[in-house]
This record gives structure tokens, C-alpha cells and sequence, in this order.
């Protein structure tokens, strides 16, 4: 394989063993629309979808079940009452803002279990899941209604 002509092959090709390490890395910290509206809509426990953005831009529309914790709000005081035993799924507008980046970030520093939504809502809305425009969480099931 020679790599002086190709931009893919530039850096080289890692092992298979390297990119499954790495792909397992990727899908521990993230996950997408799709998953998470499969939970959503089963119900699962143990999972909390956190809006971290303002909470005028939350009531403007958000993922149906979400909670409003703007990222900047996030400390020791204000997560006093979150349940450690849970999942947190963090998001933000989409991949130009970087509000789930800070608030997965602040709430795993405060010793919470955080994954973050890639896309966000803007990708959320582009695979056709419901929003709701409230100041209230509401529910997936029944925006799907």
C-alpha cells in the first residue's frame, strides 16, 4: 500500500485491534438520536436527558423528557440532589456549540456518569423526533402522540 498519493492513507492505517479500542471508546462516551429515543420510548431506567443549555433556549423546544440544567448552573450546590446511580445524556443545539461538551464535563467532575448527545437537538430534529416548546420536561410517548 503506498500512502505518497493518499490523503486517507497519509498517517498510516491502524490495526484492527487499535480502531475497535478506540470505536469502543467512542460509543462509551456518546451516543446518538437514535439510541437514545429507543430508551426513551422503553422507558428505561436509569437514564436522565439533560438540556444544558439557557432555559429560554429549553423552553423554545427541547427533546421531550429533558430536563432544563443550564451547563454554567452546574456545581457541587446545585447537583446536591442528583442521583449518582444514574446516567446523565447531555446536549446542547448541535456540533457548533459546545454546551453538552461543558456540562458532561462539569457534571463528571462532580462525580457523575455523563455521556454526550452527538448533534444535539439540531440532530435530533434532523432524524424526525418530536420537540416539545414548554418549560416542562413532558414525556417522548406522549409528543409522539
Amino acid at each position: 500500500m503506498s500512502s505518497e498519493r493518499s490523503a486517507v492513507l497519509e498517517f498510516g492505517v491502524p490495526e484492527p485491534g487499535e480502531t475497535a479500542s478506540v470505536m469502543e471508546d467512542k460509543l462509551r462516551f456518546h451516543t446518538d438520536s437514535w439510541d437514545l429515543s429507543v430508551d426513551l420510548k422503553a422507558g428505561s431506567a436509569g437514564i436522565v436527558v439533560i438540556d444544558a443549555r439557557s432555559r429560554d433556549a429549553y423552553a423554545g423546544g427541547h427533546i421531550p423528557g429533558a430536563i432544563s440544567f443550564p451547563h454554567r448552573e452546574m456545581s457541587i450546590e446545585t447537583t446536591a440532589q442528583l442521583d449518582r446511580s444514574l446516567v446523565y445524556v447531555v446536549y446542547c443545539d448541535g456540533i457548533g456549540c459546545n454546551g453538552s461538551t461543558k456540562g458532561a464535563y462539569k457534571l463528571a467532575r462532580l462525580g457523575f456518569r455523563t455521556k454526550e448527545l452527538l448533534g444535539g437537538l439540531d440532530w435530533w430534529r434532523r432524524d424526525g423526533h418530536p420537540v416539545v416548546a414548554s418549560g416542562e420536561p413532558g414525556s417522548l410517548l406522549a409528543a409522539a402522540e
